[in-house]
């Protein structure tokens, strides 16, 4: 089933992938990225089927730009798809200001940027679908990834309670959950100075697992891709979809774990309900 995406961070990853294997079935794909050229390839393989332009999604402004653009030269856009990202890899004093910033703006307001400025062309066609490209650290965490966690946790509060509000328009909007992937993602990680009072914690023993391979990345970048893709074509709209046997496994444990403490303070939650509604109810 043939159609048109509209893709951020297209330059590598599952952005890339997501554009190859669009354009391989036949789909004509609107790919957004800082570096048009490393597209190139793919412009003379597929020609008019990819249109191309520069994009940084922190920018609200080019933001809207450009999505309008998309609009107005492909037409409908069937999927718009917010992979856009990247990772600070820090303990909670080590990062910078700028590098905190960088992330939130990227991953979080980015991604509410690109979902604003596609929304009133999505009504006025009366269909749509949004992915909004999370990980298992919207719903877990790790250590050394707090301020990651902090932009894909906010992202899934924000597109849980959006895709509320768009359902009666006819827009679905899911949240990908891939789990660790070698997409390149690892390389792309930004740091701060190490702090030795973190490194001999938890914080140290993530970054060393990484460092020596023992962090499996156990998940397949074109299957995810794919998986995404037969979702969109089964027209099937879950809220999240979990991809990955280690997104399966930690937010299954970590919803367990919350619901497990949630449920220890009942008692205290209730105890300080008003009398007078607690009598009524």
């Amino acid at each position: 089933m043939s159609g048109t995406w509209f893709i951020t961070g297209t330059s590598s990853g599952f952005g890339r992938l997501l554009t190859e294997q669009l354009l391989d079935r036949g789909d004509r794909v609107a790919a957004t990225l800082r570096r048009p050229e490393v597209l190139d390839d793919l412009r003379v393989a597929h020609g008019d089927r990819l249109w191309v332009e520069r994009l940084d999604v922190t920018d609200a402004d080019r933001t809207r730009e450009v999505v309008d653009r998309a609009f107005a030269d492909l037409g409908t856009i069937d999927v718009i798809v917010n992979n856009a990202g990247f990772g600070v890899f820090s303990a909670v004093e080590e990062a910078t200001d700028a590098q905190i910033r960088s992330v939130i703006d990227t991953n979080l307001l980015g991604s509410m940027y690109v979902i604003r400025a596609a929304l009133p062309h999505l009504r006025a066609q009366g269909h749509g679908r949004i992915l909004q490209v999370s990980t298992a650290g919207g719903q877990t965490t790790y250590p050394n990834f707090s301020f990651y966690h902090a932009s894909k946790w906010g992202i899934e509060g924000f597109c849980e309670a959006v895709a509320a509000e768009i359902a009666p328009f006819g827009i679905d909007l899911t949240i990908v959950q891939p789990g660790a992937t070698p997409t390149g993602f690892g390389g792309a990680l930004v740091s701060g100075p190490v702090m030795a009072e973190y490194d001999a914690g938890p914080a140290g023993d993530v970054r060393r697992s990484l460092a020596d391979g023992s962090f499996t990345l156990a998940n397949d970048p074109v299957r995810i891709c794919r998986a995404m893709i037969d979702m969109v074509d089964g027209g099937t709209a879950p809220l999240r979809l979990p991809l990955g046997s280690d997104t399966y496994e930690h937010v299954r444990r970590a919803l367990a774990a919350r619901l497990e403490e949630h449920e220890a303070h009942k008692d205290v939650a209730l105890s300080v309900v008003r009398e007078d509604v607690a009598d009524s109810a």
